[in-house]
C-alpha cells in the first residue's frame, strides 16, 4: 500500500522544531485545521491528501481536506482557533502565536485574508512507511 507515496508533501510551520510540534498535535488528534495566508494561494481543495512530514522529513500521516473557507485574520473565530489545536486552544492564544507566525514570514496585517482548512487523518505512517489505515 504505497499510494502515499505519490501524495504532495509538506510540513506546518516555519522550522523543524514547529513542524515537529504541530504534526504532534495532528497524530494526538488535537490539531484538525490550519492557516495560511491566501497571497500563497490555495494550496488543496476538498478532498485533497497530502503527506505531513516531521521537522527532519519524516512521513509521519496522510491528512485529507475536508473544509476550505477564506476569512480574515481579525474575523478567525473561537471554533477555528479551538481546531488548531496550539496552546491553550483559545482565540487570545491563537491570535497572538498567528500574529507573531505571520510577522516572521512578513505577511501580517490585522485584516490578511487566510485560507483556513479543516482536515482529519486518513492514515498514520509508522517508522518504516508502513499505513496505518484511521477510517472510522
Amino acid at each position: 500500500m504505497d499510494e502515499w507515496r505519490q501524495l504532495e508533501k509538506f510540513s506546518f510551520g516555519d522550522s523543524p522544531a514547529l513542524a515537529d510540534e504541530l504534526a504532534a498535535l495532528v497524530l494526538a488528534g488535537i490539531k484538525t485545521a490550519t492557516c495560511w495566508a491566501a497571497s500563497e494561494g490555495a494550496s488543496t481543495h476538498l478532498g485533497k491528501r497530502m503527506v505531513v512530514l516531521s521537522g527532519s522529513g519524516e512521513p509521519l500521516a496522510v491528512i485529507e481536506t475536508v473544509e476550505l473557507t477564506q476569512r480574515r485574520f481579525n474575523a478567525v473565530d473561537a471554533a477555528f482557533a479551538y481546531d488548531e489545536g496550539e496552546g491553550d486552544r483559545t482565540l487570545a492564544y491563537w491570535q497572538k502565536a498567528h500574529h507573531r507566525y505571520f510577522t516572521r514570514l512578513g505577511q501580517f496585517g490585522e485584516d490578511m485574508l487566510l485560507y483556513c482548512e479543516r482536515f482529519r487523518v486518513v492514515a498514520r505512517l509508522d517508522r518504516v512507511g508502513e499505513v496505518e489505515d484511521q477510517r472510522g
